[in-house]
């Protein structure tokens, strides 16, 4: 007797089960895998790893900001009405933020105690702006730039408060620079995962994103909290200074016989800013800027989408190359990686400028990537080498504030910038320049005096 072949419920429940049992453990399989990554190095012990995750969670955030913010402001809209946007967006946004800047690292840097509490602050205030962003992301409303401002304000707090953060939970044979490398490039590798994943929720509608950003913003908080109680303390810190004008502290300096800018510090690590706020005027610079004239005038034949994905594939590409070859080179001469990546940086911009295309537009975006980053983690390491203990913390909060302002200035020279590819590479090359200019001279002499130190000590 033949067998009859039943159709229900049944089969379909079983698949369905087994569907969902293997997706389970193919997702615990990657927590896993994730979490040993992350608490390897003794990071785990130190409580490293979960700053290394509460940073990949801040990333993803951030990213689903701002894929709501490009895709209303700029992608949405024809060209000419999507640079007035910015312009109105640059004006509302970062005009305060360039008043408020210099004040969010010296208020921070006065915060001895609480800096897990301010952290989960930073979060739920985007949380709370995000949710409010959802409500008026559709229209482009006046609404959204008071709260797309506070965003911005809140998550620069945030990265002011992680570089003060980082030394507290360093493992016992991990450097600074290697630390910072970890946290910079789980940033950069959650921010890859959450872009396309960002695009999709505004395919179902422009305040899924914020939404998102909402829910993640608030599982930040909560981690924020979960930090190693250590962070907290502000036991033998002091405060630091970053001009000779400010009141000096009754710490001693670190080298003796100086009177540096910034109290305890050499000209190395100021030298060292100097070049760091170049390359980041650079990088806000392109960013503006690039996303216009791509828009308006697309290379090699490709589509303005397609343009601008190479240029914004060549900078991911280059930060995460630069990040990783910082971690490699263990801050070896980290005076010279900066004076190098200098040079680098103004010949590749200045290049650009006299031959402009495709090729290379992607060339100067991947390599101010790769430049910034391993300039941020060389300044990173002469903070660690030159600053002492007691003032470390603060320096790492005055620079970061100095270094997003430089950001917020290029960027308004981007915007304001008319649409010319030539013109766009000699101005970048320009900034670049004068980064190079006031500081090269001193990151060498810098080298040069701490080598021969360094050999009279062997």
């Amino acid at each position: 007797m033949a067998r009859t072949v039943t159709s229900g419920p049944g089969p379909v429940r079983r698949a369905g089960r087994s569907l969902a049992s293997g997706v389970g453990r193919s997702g615990g399989a990657v927590v896993r895998r994730v979490r040993r990554s992350t608490h390897s190095g003794g990071a785990g012990e130190s409580g490293l790893a979960k700053l290394i995750e509460l940073h990949a969670v801040n990333s993803a955030g951030d990213m689903m900001v701002t894929v709501a913010l490009a895709s209303t402001v700029f992608f949405s809209v024809p060209t000419g009405e999507a640079r007035g946007r910015v312009a109105l967006y640059l004006l509302i946004t970062m005009a305060p933020f360039a008043i408020l800047a210099p004040v969010v690292g010296p208020m921070l840097d006065r915060l001895g105690h609480g800096r897990r509490a301010a952290m989960a602050g930073s979060m739920m205030a985007r949380a709370v702006l995000a949710w409010t962003m959802a409500g008026v992301v559709t229209t482009a409303g006046l609404g959204l730039y008071p709260a797309a401002l506070g965003v911005l304000v809140a998550s620069k707090a945030y990265g002011v408060l992680r570089s003060a953060v980082v030394p507290r939970l360093l493992p016992g044979r991990t450097t600074l620079v290697k630390a910072n490398s970890r946290v910079t490039l789980a940033g950069l590798l959650t921010t890859a995962v959450a872009a396309p994943v960002g695009a999709g929720l505004h395919a179902i509608g422009p305040p899924w994103p914020l939404y998102a950003a909402f829910v993640i913003y608030v599982a930040g908080a909560l981690l924020s909290m979960s930090l190693d109680p250590k962070v907290d303390s502000a036991r033998g810190e002091n405060r630091a200074r970053l001009s000779a004008d400010e009141e000096a502290s009754k710490v001693p300096a670190g080298i003796p016989g100086r009177k540096p800018g910034l109290l305890g510090v050499g000209s190395s690590v100021l030298h060292a800013l100097q070049g760091n706020a170049g390359l980041r005027a650079l990088s806000g610079f392109l960013t503006m800027f690039l996303a216009f004239m791509l828009r308006e005038h697309p290379l090699g034949g490709l589509t303005p989408a397609m343009s601008l994905g190479v240029a914004v594939a060549a900078a991911g590409v280059g930060n995460a190359l630069g990040t990783a070859l910082g971690a490699w080179l263990k801050a070896r001469g980290p005076e010279m990686i900066i004076a190098t990546v200098l040079v680098i940086a103004l010949g590749t911009a200045t290049v650009a400028a006299g031959w402009f295309g495709l090729f290379t537009v992607a060339a100067v975006t991947a390599v101010a990537g790769s430049s910034q980053a391993l300039a941020k983690l060389s300044l990173d390491a002469l903070i660690q080498r030159d600053v002492p203990e007691e003032v470390r913390t603060s320096a790492f909060a005055r620079s970061e504030t100095t270094l997003q302002l430089s950001w917020v200035i290029g960027g308004a020279l981007g915007i304001v910038l008319p649409l010319n590819g030539s013109l766009g590479m000699a101005v970048a090359a320009s900034l670049v320049l004068i980064g190079f200019s006031v500081s090269v001279r001193g990151l060498l002499g810098a080298h040069r005096r701490g080598s021969t130190a360094r050999a009279r000590v062997a």
